[in-house]
């Protein structure tokens, strides 16, 4: 794995990782993994489950400080067919998280690629 991968979270769920020492959403419960994106995918993500909402973070995460493994698997079915999203398959330590940016959707509600 090359660079940074993304997590979006609420500036709240981010600020109680910190606390934490991990971020661990209920995907983890629910299909055993957490999501992450690659930079030119993560809008697809957004949109999808965030349009419109003001308080999300970008959680840029070093790939090579993570313990638990990444795969790279298919996304939804109306994702392009050759996509693959980085699903985490453990909590995010928070010491992987490398840098934070707000990440705010336009006038529209609707978030852009990066």
């Amino acid at each position: 794995m090359t660079g940074n991968l993304l997590h979006i979270c609420g500036r709240d769920d981010w600020a109680a990782a910190q606390q934490d020492g991990r971020v661990a959403p209920d995907s983890l419960d629910t299909v055993g993994f957490m999501h992450l994106s690659t930079p030119a995918q993560v809008h697809l993500p957004a949109n999808r489950l965030f349009a419109g909402r003001r308080d999300l973070v970008l959680l840029h995460v070093a790939p090579e400080r993570l313990s638990d493994p990444v795969r790279y698997e298919p996304g939804v079915p109306d994702d392009p067919e050759s996509m693959r999203f980085p699903h985490l398959y453990g909590p995010l330590p928070v010491g992987a998280v490398v840098d934070v940016t707000p990440y705010e959707p336009g006038p529209d509600g609707r978030f852009a690629a990066l």
